[in-house]
């Protein structure tokens, strides 16, 4: 980096030359902070002697030779041939001074001779003699003796003072550049753009020493672009000079830069090193002078990580340990005094165990999930008491956040515990839900078996896991929920808390819709549930639950905004198996809502996430989704790739299992193999009624038949289905369009619009895109059949018009537009937003195909309140006729 800031010293060194060359004795001491440019201005001065015709010798002081005598001096003979046999001499007495100066004085007599020391710090006491002597003695010869350091040690201050003491010696003070000076050698290596855009930041970050700039600088080259954030450009390069900036200072200054990187505050060095206080200050003062530091800490953090990461594992270690137990004594966080204990690697004090522990619950209720399992990683090498199981089952949730394949050894140890009588009830029951989902259906038989169901023997906080958990197991797990035994209420139901009682709340919810109890208000309470949920450990049962309950009684609308604050909630979670549960939820959502790519991105992104593998029997469901979305989008080479995607053997006892089961059939039947999609729907109910889960709401198996039966031709047996599904559909709209969509197929000609439109309705009311696209092209190609063109005409267009937005490749003739339709989100919006609430209803109703009459029924108005209200629609809308009206209007739940 060409040298900024300092042409006043460059002319200060070249008149000292000058007059030195012209036979006038000169000398300088140069100083400043370590990093500010002494090297490289000696460097100069060496040119400058040179073209003025001096012999240059240059020598630099080291540590490692401070006690070597004569070490500096002999440097400087090195190329002085004639001198080399006073090399190994050290003088003694002021009579051996003479012979080594007189030499030096010899060599300038023949010749004009520039001296030049860096690092006088490190100068052995000897040479600083003789430098001394030779000072006082050089003023009438052609020599100019310049040295360069930092503070000088006792035995040079009287060097530096000869050297510095007028007319013939000078002092010259090398100060840190300033921000004029920071973008100036900036834009001479990185260009003036990134110049203006950065210095000052690389000012704050380097406090003007030039050797730290240059570090930022060659790292922000080496970034090749100026769009990344300038912190993230101090890498290696600026790592190095910081390290070398305290290689330059005396033995404390390392050892407090360690420390600071440690604490982070200069106030505990001392106690931590053990040393005095006065050392830490001068320590600290250096490395401010240099910029490393400013108020006490470093001005970036890549300076403290680089100084943590020259290799003294052992003394960080100890450190580490030492500032643990420091932090500890003096009431700091316990996350704090836990990342000192881990980066320590021990933890052999009695207190250690429980803060980690505490310390670990703390991180994984902030979502600092890796953090929380490395406290309790040290945890649990280090107990080794009855806390352990617990500690275990703490990591075992940690870990399954992350990735349940992680969590092998844990399952392990946990199991050996329990058959040993280890193994704390809450700690049993987490890890039986951990076999059940990893399909161990026998061990986890055995774990939960040997569980109390009485409150006496249970304790009432327990009794409250087991009455949310077994309904939760019951929906998850249904061919195994007889393994949790129903928990006595011989001592009433027990004091539950909020949290409690919405666990409860939700498993019970989505049983209910399961087995098709009472389903009327299932909103209102799952929407109850989920407001006060946040995500957390305790509350991902009850999140999971009453979304699908939701999903399940056909609130899929009301579901989704939800499932998305609780994605949003666990985005800055490092939980991926959490995100990925979420997202595996959203997808079904997004299926029953038509919105097939998303659901698609949605199911993909949780098998991504969570790679197929470390789903256990759970994989069911993202895959069902993906293969779903795949058949209804027509893709079926991509759903055969999900499905070529291998499933645990403890499926078919799961909830899952169901969803896996229609997806394969629907893929099946779509694909032409009838045989096999009945196979596969009929085990679906099989399944579903064996569990007395008979609500449609989650699998309308009876439907998946009806159509296969359709397709087959075998409309009895389709009716036949239909008509049960419909006898058992109360309160689900969605399944209740779908039904009626199939018995309109079963149905005479004449019959079919009626039934259509009935089901178009019931599929405006759940918001389901997909199912309405088929029944409006349904309706559309019932039209045609009755030789009603113009509604044909209407009704094919607003199929057309949603297929299209759905991206659903929905066949037939009446769905090829005679021109190219637009892609989704390129059409104007349509400017229903000007319509009343009434009118709004009135019009979605026409669009769907109604007659003015059955309008005036459906809504209970008079005939001519309808023709009313089209006209002032048509005049807000700017149309002319009913077919004219916007398909929007089709997705209006106005109508409904």
């Amino acid at each position: 980096m060409t040298l900024v800031e300092r042409a006043e010293a460059l002319a200060v060194l070249r008149e000292l030359t000058d007059r030195a060359v012209g036979g006038r004795g000169r000398a300088a001491v140069m100083s400043g902070a370590a990093g500010t440019g002494k090297t490289a201005l000696l460097g100069v001065l060496a040119g400058l002697a040179t073209e003025a015709g001096a012999t240059v010798l240059m020598a630099g002081g080291a540590r490692a030779e401070q006690n070597v005598s004569l070490g500096l001096l002999n440097q400087l003979f090195h190329d002085a041939p004639r001198a080399a046999g006073l090399r190994s001499r050290a003088p003694g007495e002021a009579a051996d001074l003479a012979e080594p100066c007189g030499a030096l004085l010899g060599l300038a007599a023949r010749r004009p001779l520039a001296l030049l020391v860096d690092d006088i710090q490190w100068s052995d006491q000897a040479s600083a003699d003789c430098l001394a002597y030779l000072a006082r003695r050089m003023r009438q010869a052609p020599i100019l003796l310049v040295v360069a350091g930092g503070q000088a040690p006792a035995h040079a201050t009287g060097l530096c003072a000869e050297l510095s003491r007028p007319p013939h010696g000078t002092r010259l003070r090398l100060s840190s550049l300033s921000a004029d000076g920071v973008r100036y050698a900036a834009a001479g290596l990185v260009g003036p753009d990134a110049a203006r855009r950065w210095s000052s930041r690389w000012h704050a970050w380097s406090g003007g020493n030039p050797l730290l700039l240059n570090g930022l600088l060659e790292d922000h080259a080496a970034a090749g672009f100026d769009e990344e954030p300038a912190d993230a450009m101090a890498g290696g390069t600026y790592g190095h000079a910081v390290v070398t900036v305290l290689d330059k200072g005396d033995p404390p200054v390392a050892e407090v830069g360690r420390a600071l990187a440690i604490t982070g505050d200069p106030k505990d060095v001392a106690e931590l090193l053990g040393i005095d206080a006065g050392a830490v200050a001068r320590a600290v003062h250096f490395l401010t002078a240099a910029g490393v530091l400013a108020q006490g800490r470093f001005r970036h953090p890549a300076a403290a990580r680089a100084v943590l990461a020259v290799p003294d594992g052992e003394t960080l270690e100890r450190l580490h340990h030492r500032a643990a137990v420091l932090a500890f004594r003096g009431g700091a966080a316990p996350e704090r005094v836990a990342d000192h204990l881990v980066r320590a690697d021990t933890a052999t004090e009695p207190w250690a165990v429980p803060l980690l522990e505490n310390a670990a619950r703390l991180a994984l209720r902030d979502g600092k999930v890796e953090r929380g399992i490395a406290y309790l990683r040290l945890a649990r090498r280090v107990c080794t008491d009855e806390r352990r199981p617990s500690l275990t089952t703490l990591q075992l949730v940690a870990e399954w956040q992350v990735n349940p394949a992680r969590c092998t050894d844990l399952i392990a140890e946990l199991l050996t515990a329990a058959r040993a009588g280890r193994l704390h009830h809450h700690d049993a029951l987490t890890l039986a839900k951990a076999l059940l989902w990893l399909g161990r259906t026998g061990p986890a038989e055995e774990v939960l078996g040997r569980l109390p169901s009485d409150a006496v023997a249970a304790g009432q906080e327990f009794l409250v896991e087991l009455l949310a958990s077994r309904p939760w197991i019951r929906a998850t797990y249904p061919a195994f929920e007889k393994l949790l035994g129903k928990p006595s209420r011989r001592n009433g139901l027990p004091a539950m808390t909020v949290p409690g009682v919405r666990r409860v709340d939700a498993a019970t919810s989505l049983v209910r819709a399961l087995e098709r109890r009472p389903v009327h208000g299932a909103a209102p309470v799952g929407v109850d549930i989920l407001r006060g949920a946040h995500v957390d450990e305790s509350s991902l049962e009850t999140i999971e639950s009453g979304l699908l309950a939701l999903v399940y009684t056909d609130h899929a609308e009301d579901a989704a905004p939800w499932c998305d604050r609780f994605l949003a909630e666990v985005t800055g979670r490092e939980s991926p198996g959490w995100h990925a549960g979420l997202r595996a939820i959203r997808a079904e959502i997004a299926f029953r809502l038509g919105d097939l790519t998303a659901a698609a991105d949605h199911a993909r992104a949780a098998l991504t996430l969570m790679p197929p593998s470390s789903w256990g029997v759970a994989v069911g469901g993202p895959l069902a989704t993906a293969v779903q979305a795949s058949v209804a989008m027509g893709d079926l080479d991509e759903a055969g790739r999900w499905l070529d995607q291998p499933v645990p053997e403890g499926l078919p006892g799961t909830r899952s299992a169901v969803l896996y089961l229609q997806a394969r059939g629907r893929y099946s039947l779509v694909a032409g193999h009838h045989e096999l999609a009945l196979r596969d729907f009929t085990r679906c109910g099989e399944l579903l009624t064996g569990w007395s889960f008979d609500g449609a709401g989650m699998v309308a198996w009876r439907l998946d038949l009806a159509e296969t039966h359709i397709a087959t031709g075998s409309l009895d047996l389709a009716v036949k289905h239909i008509e049960d599904e419909l006898a058992r559909a109360n309160g689900l709209p969605r399944v209740r369009g779908m039904a009626t969509r199939m018995l309109a197929a079963t149905s005479a000609p004449g019959h079919r619009p009626t039934l259509l439109r009935e089901a178009g309705n019931l599929l405006q009311h759940c918001g389901d895109r997909y199912e309405l696209a088929r029944t409006l092209q349904a309706l559309a190609e019932a039209h045609e059949a009755l030789g009603e063109f113009r509604r044909m005409a209407t009704i094919g267009d607003r199929a057309r018009s949603l297929a299209d937005a759905c991206r659903i490749p929905l066949g037939g003739a009446l769905l090829t537009p005679a021109e190219p339709l637009a892609p989704a989100g390129e059409r104007p919006e349509e400017p229903v937003s000007r319509l009343s609430d009434a009118e709004r209803r009135v019009a979605a109703l026409a669009a769907l195909g109604h007659t003015n009459r059955e309008i005036a029924d459906k809504l209970f108005v008079t005939l001519s309140t309808v023709e009313q209200h089209l006209t002032k629609i048509y005049r807000k809308l700017n149309v002319s006729r009913r077919a004219d009206l916007p398909a929007s209007l089709v997705l209006s739940r106005a109508a409904a």
